[in-house]
């Protein structure tokens, strides 16, 4: 292994990916470490990444970003959770709500009494006693710790944002906190003839860059990582068979809705991401039941509003790298793998591949147990959100089109079946160490598109008929209460 300390890291390609990478590297290492960026604005990026997740808001607040500037710089909006349409049969609705529903016991969560309600015929949706449900069904928010006059967790969230606007906004950031940003187009990446390790990256414009730990950020293409050194690619195409996307951006809504739309069709599915100054809009599907032609056809027919783009194709392929960093080199974004944006994964794989990186970052120059440990690392986060992301598939329901047949029919990971028939027949769902989804995000899936469960845990019975009944309609209570004193989440975004 190449003994020499780090002192030079080179960010190939910008965008979202090499801007949180970079943002991130040098809060944390500060001047000891030089960092260039290299990036063209000739480049264009794919751009469509507007929905993320809870922990971002986190990432934020370790790189010092004030809220407030961070939602005007970015346009952004509140996201609640996500909408899932016709997932289950025609018709169906559910939402993957973010935070905890109902109240939980020891060693027994609450969705074993709403079963057990449920047995005994008390009318209910398990989503009434989600706050992030109502909150967003009702078109509210507010910052909200817990439930008032309670111990019970308030409100949790995530923002949908301009992408690109992000980019920029932590790019200025960087800037700031001596990051180089170096203009142009990569032309060869030249190698150690010994060692095999990247020693530079030669411009179209004659520059050289030369760097200790290189991180391709170059998107789909892998420049470093695939062109280069060759690593290969695990892909998921045959558990997710979803291989192109169509995107497009429309007038904003009105209101502006505090929460992602995901609406399956006869061959994948439409997402609607409302933003201030714009809708964020797209086709997830498989070429093998539709054409590009008729994909962008369906999708401009479900779209309200006036286009503010016209609409552009992506394929892709899902799956993973088999080696996320090899030799100098690490991938971090749609580089390293990708997902369809189902369940707004892939910035947060860019956060989370960064703190990774750091928490492995070498010493006295790269060790293979530090390489071993990282690829492991993310082999297993990949894993565990591929898992989540077939699960919606796997539980369709749908009789009318050949695709969602399909779907319904394939095997799964049998790490994903487990799961499936442990809930199906116990009602009970663990989260893996490390695990991305928790286990109300698992549940709710699981609930919205395969059904009630046949058992619950029996300490549900601990509790008799008239206590579960109280405690559904005090639960339903506080919860309905903490709504009514909200303000609209249109309210919210005027105050920002």
């Amino acid at each position: 292994m190449k003994t020499n300390k780090i002192n030079r890291i080179v960010i190939a390609g910008g965008g979202t990916a090499g801007w949180i990478t970079a943002s991130l590297l040098s809060k944390v290492l500060g001047q000891s470490i030089k960092i260039i960026l290299i990036e063209s604005d000739k480049i264009g990026t794919i751009g469509v990444g507007e929905a993320t997740i809870p922990p971002i808001i986190a990432f934020n607040n370790a790189l010092g970003i004030n809220e407030k500037d961070f939602i005007k710089a970015t346009n952004a909006t509140i996201k609640l959770g996500i909408q899932f349409e016709n997932w289950g049969k025609l018709g169906d609705s559910y939402m993957h709500a973010f935070g905890d529903i109902g109240k939980n016991f020891p060693f027994c969560e609450f969705h074993h009494f709403w079963v057990k309600s449920q047995q005994m015929g008390i009318p209910s949706n398990f989503w009434d006693y989600s706050l992030n449900y109502q909150a967003a069904s009702h078109n509210k928010f507010a910052k909200l710790n817990n439930l008032e006059g309670t111990n019970l967790p308030g409100i949790s969230y995530a923002y949908h944002f301009d992408a690109s606007l992000y980019a920029k906004f932590l790019s200025d950031l960087c800037k700031k906190q001596g990051v180089e940003r170096v203009e142009g187009i990569i032309k060869q990446v030249n190698l150690n003839s010994d060692s095999g390790f990247v020693d530079s990256l030669q411009l179209e414009n004659g520059l050289k860059i030369e760097g200790d730990l290189f991180v391709d950020c170059t998107g789909l293409a892998g420049l470093l990582i695939e062109k280069t050194l060759s690593t290969g690619f695990d892909d998921w195409s045959h558990w997710l068979p979803c291989n192109r996307a169509v995107a497009v951006q429309s007038d904003r809504l009105d209101p502006v809705i505090p929460y992602t739309r995901s609406i399956a069709h006869d061959a994948g599915w439409q997402w609607q991401i409302p933003l201030k100054h714009r809708t964020g809009n797209g086709l997830v599907f498989s070429s093998k039941y539709l054409s590009d032609d008729q994909a962008i056809d369906l999708v401009l027919k479900n779209i309200d509003g006036k286009l503010l783009t016209q609409p552009r194709v992506i394929g892709y392929r899902t799956g993973r790298r088999l080696k996320q960093w090899h030799r100098n080199v690490v991938c971090i974004g749609l580089s390293a793998g990708f997902f369809e944006p189902l369940e707004s994964t892939n910035i947060h794989l860019i956060q989370t591949a960064v703190i990774r990186l750091l928490k492995n970052f070498s010493h006295n120059g790269i060790q293979h147990q530090e390489i071993d440990e990282y690829n492991n690392q993310t082999k297993n986060e990949y894993e565990r959100i591929r898992d989540f992301i077939i699960l919606h598939y796997k539980l369709n329901q749908r009789n009318d089109s050949d695709f969602w047949k399909e779907c319904r029919r394939m095997e799964v990971p049998q790490s994903l079946s487990h799961r499936i028939a442990l809930f199906k027949k116990t009602g009970k769902v663990f989260r893996e160490q490390d695990d991305l989804f928790t286990e109300i995000a698992w549940k709710q899936v699981m609930l919205g598109q395969g059904g009630i469960p046949l058992d619950y845990h029996p300490l549900a019975d601990t509790l008799t008929d008239s206590q579960i009944k109280d405690l559904m309609t005090s639960l339903k209570t506080l919860v309905d209460r903490s709504v009514s004193k909200m303000s609209t989440h249109e309210d919210f975004l005027l105050k920002e």
